[in-house]
């Protein structure tokens, strides 16, 4: 396996602030062999972990990303900066990282038509942003890269923060924008305001129960991809509370975080990319 740690500013210098957090991708690749298939691409999928954009929390970040490795995925964890940055430094790292997944898909084993973005709560709210506005001018001239290499190909969305209306989780828009922040910045990110026509294919799951982060932010956001005609998978599990990730003992080893029928959002998920992705193997 190829396992490593980078530090995103080697590859995008602008990223690097004096003193600052530095971000970095962990990267959790299958090697191939000339035994079984010498060639073979696996589809890839970039982690945001939740956290309120105040922290990036380890339970869904290395759990999630071995789930998906043990089932033929190659994995990679963001640890993006959080509060005191403010928008769109996330967004630019997230959008780094697709891009550095892209240019370097070789040598990762990766096909570069196959990265689906995954993020949950905050880190659903980094992921969805990256979905939405990936073709935001200001992200190809800060980063000088090509249009489109920063694109997910598909989104996970587990219970994610969208709103920043009625139905808003505060204080991850508090550190993602500030508490001075205009109104007008605040409502730009209420991401199920933000769905256009070349927002990728989504799966998205919730808690009907979730006491953090209303499960109305995930309807939301699936109403807008259905009006835009964006395809989507969504579940709302009646039971859970918010922040499960995997919903077993490798993510949570208290009873209320782990949860066998919420565990299986993520074999469902992995059913959902295999037909997004046309894989046959």
């Amino acid at each position: 396996m190829n396992y490593k740690v980078i530090n995103l500013s080697e590859y995008f210098p602008m990223l690097s602030k004096a003193e600052a957090f530095e971000p970095t991708l962990t990267i959790y690749c299958h090697d191939n062999t000339k035994e079984i298939d010498p060639n073979r691409r696996r589809p890839g999928i970039l982690i945001c972990p939740g956290g309120g954009y105040a922290f990036t929390s380890d339970r869904e970040a290395e759990p999630v990303a071995l789930s998906f490795l043990s089932r033929g995925y190659n994995t990679f964890v963001l640890h993006y900066s959080v509060a005191p940055e403010r928008y769109p430094t996330a967004l630019l790292q997230a959008s780094a990282a697709i891009a550095l997944i892209r240019q370097h898909a070789e040598e990762f084993n990766t096909d570069p038509e196959c990265i689906a973005i995954c993020g949950f709560s905050a880190g659903g709210h980094l992921a969805a942003s990256l979905g939405t506005l990936w073709n935001e001018p200001f992200i190809e001239e800060t980063l000088k890269i090509k249009k489109r290499i920063n694109r997910p190909n598909a989104m996970i969305l587990g219970y994610p923060v969208i709103t920043s209306g009625e139905k808003a989780h505060r204080d991850t828009f508090e550190n993602l924008l500030g508490k001075e922040a205009s109104k007008k910045i605040v409502d730009s990110m209420s991401l199920e305001n933000r769905v256009h026509a070349d927002v990728p294919p989504t799966f998205l799951w919730h808690t009907f129960e979730d006491g953090a982060v209303p499960v109305e932010n995930t309807l939301m956001f699936a109403t807008s991809l259905k009006k835009h005609e964006i395809p989507f998978e969504l579940h709302i599990f009646p039971e859970g509370q918010h922040g499960l990730s995997v919903c077993s003992y490798e993510s949570g080893n208290t009873n209320p975080l782990i949860n066998p029928h919420c565990a299986n959002w993520v074999g469902l998920c992995d059913e959902w990319l295999r037909l997004t992705f046309n894989l046959s193997k």
